[in-house]
C-alpha cells in the first residue's frame, strides 16, 4: 500500500484506539474487511457476537481532530504500519504496531539499528560502558536505540546523539520521563528520532512499557543489556528481542552486583557475551546482506463467520495461561480463519486477549 489519503489515516487512528482493539485485533480486523472503515462498520456486531452487552467506545471525531492537531502543534508525524515511511524492521513484525508518532529524523529508523538498554540505578561503570558502546557502534554506522529512562538508557543515548539516537516512549511522542531528561529529550527531536505508539500528551502506565519495550527490540538487529536486576524490564526486551529473531547480547558482571544476576543469566541462557563494540559488531556480521520479510499488504478474503457453537467452543478452552492460536484450532477441529474470526470476536468484547506472537489467553 502507498500513503494513506487523509480519511484513511482517520479510520486507522480510529480503528487502533477503540477499546479492545490491540495491535493483534487491529491487524486480524484489517487483513478481513480489507480496510479500516469497513471494520469500523463490522465492530458494533461483532462485539455483540462475542457475548459484548454494552457497545465498544469507539473515539469520536472531536477526539481524532485532537490527537491529529496535538501531533501537528510538535511538529510529529502519524504513520501507518502499511505505509512506506514506517519502518521496515517494525513493519517485518507479527503484528506490527498499527501506528506510530515520530518526532524528529524519521529516516534514522531505517538505518541499521543496536538497542542498548539496562538498569535505571545504574553503577558508574555501567553507565560508563553503555556511553562508550553506543558511542562506538554509532560511529561503526549504527543507530543506537533506547528508552530515554534513567541509567543505562540516557547513557546510551548521550553516547549516541552525535551519530544519530532513537529514543521510544511509553507515554506519548511528548511524555518526557523522567522530568529531569528534558535536555536530553530536546537533543534527541532535534538531532535524532523520538517514537511512540501512544497518542500525544498521554502519560505512560505500567502496561504501556511492554508495548514500548516491543518497538525498541522490534527496531533494532541487536539488543544489548549492560545492567540488569533479574526482575526487569530490560530482560522483558531481550526476551522480545530473541522471539523477534534479533541478536541478544548481555554485558557480565560481578556476581556481588544485583545488577549483574539478569545479564549473567541472559548469557546462562545463550546470550552472547559482550565485553564491547567489536562483540556486537561480530554478532552482526552474520547479519550481513540481512533483510527484513518484505511488508505485507491489507487484503480482504473469505472469512468464515463463526456459529455460536464454536464461539462457545472457543472461549471454554480458553485460560488465564496463554497458549497458542493453533492450539485452541487443534483442540477444535475447526477452519482456521473460522477459529481466529471467533477469537476476535471475543476479544471486542473482552472475554479473551489476543496477544504477539500468535498466543491468546482469557480477558
Amino acid at each position: 500500500m502507498g500513503e494513506l489519503s487523509e480519511a484513511e489515516r482517520r479510520d486507522w487512528l480510529r480503528l487502533a484506539r477503540t477499546e479492545n482493539v490491540g495491535p493483534v485485533t487491529f491487524d486480524q480486523l484489517v487483513q478481513r474487511f480489507g480496510t479500516a472503515a469497513k471494520a469500523l462498520a463490522a465492530l458494533p456486531d461483532l462485539a455483540r457476537r462475542g457475548g459484548r452487552a454494552a457497545g465498544l467506545k469507539l473515539p469520536t471525531d472531536a477526539q481524532v481532530d485532537k490527537e491529529l492537531a496535538d501531533g501537528a502543534t510538535l511538529g510529529a508525524r502519524l504513520i501507518a504500519s502499511c505505509e512506506p515511511a514506517f519502518p521496515q524492521a517494525l513493519a517485518a513484525l507479527d503484528p506490527p504496531p498499527p501506528l506510530i508518532w515520530t518526532r524528529g529524523r524519521v529516516d534514522l529508523l531505517d538505518r541499521p539499528c543496536v538497542a542498548v538498554v539496562g538498569a535505571r540505578v545504574a553503577s558508574a561503570a555501567g553507565q560508563r560502558f553503555a556511553r562508550g558502546l553506543a558511542a562506538e557502534l554509532g560511529q561503526n554506522g549504527h543507530v543506537i536505540v533506547s528508552g530515554l529512562a534513567r541509567g543505562i538508557d540516557a547513557a546510551a543515548h548521550e553516547g549516541s546523539l552525535p551519530t544519530g539516537t532513537v529514543a521510544v516512549l511509553g507515554g506519548g511522542v511528548d511524555d518526557i520521563y523522567p522530568p529531569e531528561h528534558a535536555g536530553l529529550y530536546a537533543r534527541i527531536a532535534e538531532t535524532g528520532c523520538v517514537v511512540s505508539e501512544s497518542e500525544p500528551g498521554r502519560a505512560a502506565v505500567a502496561r504501556d512499557f511492554p508495548r514500548r519495550n516491543r518497538i525498541i527490540s522490534g527496531l533494532s538487529r541487536a539488543v544489548v543489556v549492560v545492567e540488569a536486576e533479574l526482575r526487569s524490564g530490560s530482560l522483558i526486551t531481550a526476551r522480545l528481542a530473541a522471539e523477534q529473531g534479533r541478536e541478544v547480547l548481555a554485558v557480565p558482571g560481578s556476581p556481588l552486583d544485583p545488577r549483574a544476576k539478569g545479564t549473567n543469566d541472559l548469557i546462562r541462557q545463550g546470550a552472547a557475551l559482550c565485553e564491547g563494540a567489536e562483540d556486537v559488531l561480530r554478532a552482526l556480521e552474520g547479519l550481513r546482506g540481512f533483510r527484513e520479510p518484505e511488508r505485507g499488504g491489507y487484503a480482504s478474503g473469505p472469512t468464515p463467520d463463526p456459529d455460536d457453537a464454536l464461539r462457545r467452543e472457543v472461549a471454554a478452552l480458553l485460560s488465564p495461561t496463554p497458549v497458542s492460536r493453533d492450539e485452541i484450532v487443534r483442540a477444535t477441529g475447526a477452519a482456521a480463519p473460522a477459529v481466529f474470526a471467533a477469537l476476535v470476536e471475543l476479544s471486542l468484547a473482552g472475554r479473551c486477549e489476543l496477544l504477539p506472537g500468535g498466543m491468546v489467553a482469557a480477558g
